[in-house]
């Protein structure tokens, strides 16, 4: 595959403004100026070097050049979604743990006591304290507090 890029005045211009006036992210930026070296007839090594980036993403932002022009070059990939550690319902299960008795001999639920919880109960084979800790965060929920909901008392 020829790494020579042919681009017309107009988009010559465009990844220029992009650029200069930094109207896209980081990434966006260094895709355009890949975009204007190639087109300037450098080498791939030459444009990995002087920019700090392998020859992949060179590579691939010509792909992405010659499949949809510009549009595709500047605009950044939506990531797959990662795989949630829990689903609603367990996540449910997790807060009716957290709200329940707390075993004998301790006065609070740790986070690798729920942890235990749930790979006790069969929700999940393995689950970290941290995750735990975050999907919990997620509900803002704080036994301590006075206030219950969000009506006064």
């Amino acid at each position: 595959m020829s790494s020579r890029v042919e681009l017309s005045e107009d988009e010559q211009q465009q990844l220029q403004r992009y650029v200069r006036q930094g109207t896209t992210n980081g990434h966006g930026r260094t895709r355009a100026q890949v975009l204007l070296k190639l087109m300037e007839d450098w080498s791939v090594a030459h444009v990995c070097e002087a920019f700090d980036v392998c020859r992949a993403t060179v590579y691939n932002t010509l792909a992405r050049y010659r499949q949809g022009g510009i549009a595709l070059v500047m605009q950044d990939r939506v990531q797959a979604r990662r795989r949630q550690a829990l689903n609603g319902e367990e996540e449910a299960l997790l807060v009716a743990i957290t709200c329940s008795p707390v075993p004998a001999g301790h006065d609070h639920w740790t986070l690798r006591m729920l942890r235990n919880q749930l790979v006790e109960l069969g929700v999940v084979e393995r689950i970290s304290p941290s995750t735990i800790h975050a999907l919990l965060k997620k509900t803002n929920s704080n036994p301590g507090s006075i206030s219950r909901g969000a009506s006064r008392p």
